[in-house]
């Protein structure tokens, strides 16, 4: 509901940051980002969506 700083990271099943998606700041509302995948093998990745109001941590299968 309020703007503030926004972080979306994606990390590998060992924990390591492999894409930094979006670190800025956001008005209130619905957003979309982009994540290009093509130098990333397959597998199970998480994301963590950072704001003040707290974090969101979900994970995603990439198959090709």
């Amino acid at each position: 509901p309020d703007a503030g700083e926004v972080r979306l990271t994606v990390y590998d099943l060992l924990g390591r940051e492999v894409a930094i998606l979006l670190d800025d700041s956001m008005p209130p509302g619905i957003h979309a980002v982009e994540f290009s995948a093509d130098r990333l093998p397959s597998g199970v990745y998480y994301y963590t969506l950072r704001t003040p109001g707290g974090a969101l941590t979900r994970s995603m299968h990439l198959i090709r």
